[in-house]
């Protein structure tokens, strides 16, 4: 009863947002998770692509405590050393040449669109301000990220959303050229669908996009949330099609559960933002830079990514074997270690017989198995998480 007992307290006071999976966690360390109760659960969820260096990575806990018994927060009227090492790390690891801090996804896409408005204002006068994105993708919950967001299903309740932005299909560039007029300013986009549902670009998709931008003068926008930080084997999943773009924003697993965001910009762009135009109060606070920075300097390891990408490609050919065994697997479909599986049915009963057996996966769109194990997983945890989904197959679909 110990478990149920903190989900009654929970319920009686916290809002009913969330569909929440019946369990209380109480530890981490690694790819393992273990709840009230003392079960063990093998981790593939990684918090959302958010823990990618495992849960308690005694590096990163060693730096944000050594940080919090040192400056923890003066807000940004002042400057602090973490926050500018960690923002010279990014720039020199990426196309960027300046970076703002917040707290979260959709703060830093809430500070793209701003950005490429503002930008396209001062370079080309009023009435340059649409945002050209694209249809199934998620980019935040807040206004201006939700009104970006190209799925109904999250808008509802909400109207008016914020105008100003356009949907075309995925993966269609004539759809994006005919949509390009005198009032777009930028095209925003996941280089790969995470949401909605791991959905992969043409192999010269981005590459046509990065053109068809220069040569309208618009701005290439990368949401990075969830692909970026060696989630596909590469520190940015754009370096997989051989495009930069002008603006990127990174969240999620930046500084391994703690939060923190980053909105990345080219210098012309970036210099669209002066005093008073954003701010974050918390944005790029010491002890979570100093996290981050843990973070990104084990991420960025040239031996790390590749092993990335060695340990995505057993796990892909481990569900490639699965799904010739369930003919109820449509695809499979993914990079690095960012994997989903469409089903032919819903969903939702595998997560729980995953559950079950221990195991944590996530179904989204209601079909697609999402599988996000932190970048540390260990080809034996591949195996038995392989085991048990064999499992759990079995006993949903038989």
């Amino acid at each position: 009863m110990l478990s149920q007992n903190w989900i009654d307290r929970a319920d009686r006071v916290v809002m009913n947002t969330y569909g929440r999976q019946p369990l209380v966690l109480v530890r981490g360390e690694g790819c393992r998770l273990w709840d009230a109760q003392g079960q063990e659960y093998l981790d593939f969820v990684a918090g959302l692509a958010v823990c990618n260096l495992g849960h308690a990575h005694p590096e990163v806990a060693r730096a944000a405590a050594a940080q919090l018994g040192q400056l923890v927060h003066v807000s940004n009227l002042y400057y602090t050393t973490p926050m500018a090492e960690l923002a010279e790390d990014l720039v020199r690891l990426s196309f960027a040449d300046r970076v703002f801090f917040a707290n979260s996804g959709a703060e830093v896409n809430e500070g793209a669109i701003k950005l490429c408005r503002r930008y396209s204002r001062e370079k080309f006068g009023e009435g340059r301000h649409r945002i050209i994105c694209t249809e199934n993708s998620f980019h935040g919950r807040t206004f201006g990220a939700l009104s970006a967001t190209g799925q109904q299903k999250f808008w509802q309740g909400f109207d008016p959303l914020l105008p100003g932005f356009i949907f075309v299909p995925f993966n269609d560039l004539d759809a994006v050229a005919t949509a390009v007029d005198p009032s777009v300013c930028a095209v925003l986009l996941e280089p790969i669908q995470g949401e909605g549902g791991v959905c992969l670009p043409a192999p010269d998709y981005l590459a046509g996009l990065r053109k068809l931008c220069e040569d309208k003068g618009l701005l290439l926008v990368l949401d990075e949330i969830q692909t970026g930080l060696g989630r596909t084997g590469k520190l940015f999943a754009h370096e997989h099609f051989g495009v930069a773009p002008d603006v990127m924003t990174l969240a999620k697993g930046l500084a391994n559960g703690l939060p923190m965001g980053a909105l990345l910009a080219k210098e012309e762009v970036a210099q669209a933002f002066v005093p008073g135009t954003h701010a974050s109060t918390f944005g790029g606070g010491p002890a979570i830079a100093a996290a981050a920075r843990t973070v990104l300097g084990i991420l960025s390891q040239p031996d790390f990514l590749a092993e990335v990408r060695a340990k995505g490609e057993y796990l892909r050919q481990g569900l490639l074997a699965l799904k010739e065994r369930f003919a109820v697997i449509q695809e499979v479909r993914g990079l690095g270690l960012m994997w989903g599986l469409p089903l032919a049915q819903e969903g939702a009963d595998l997560v729980t017989a995953c559950r079950q057996r221990g195991l944590l996966v996530n179904c989204t769109q209601g079909n697609i198995i999402r599988l996000l194990p932190p970048l540390v997983v260990q080809r034996q945890e591949v195996d038995a998480a392989l085991a048990i989904l064999t499992a759990a197959f079995e006993a949903t679909f038989p």
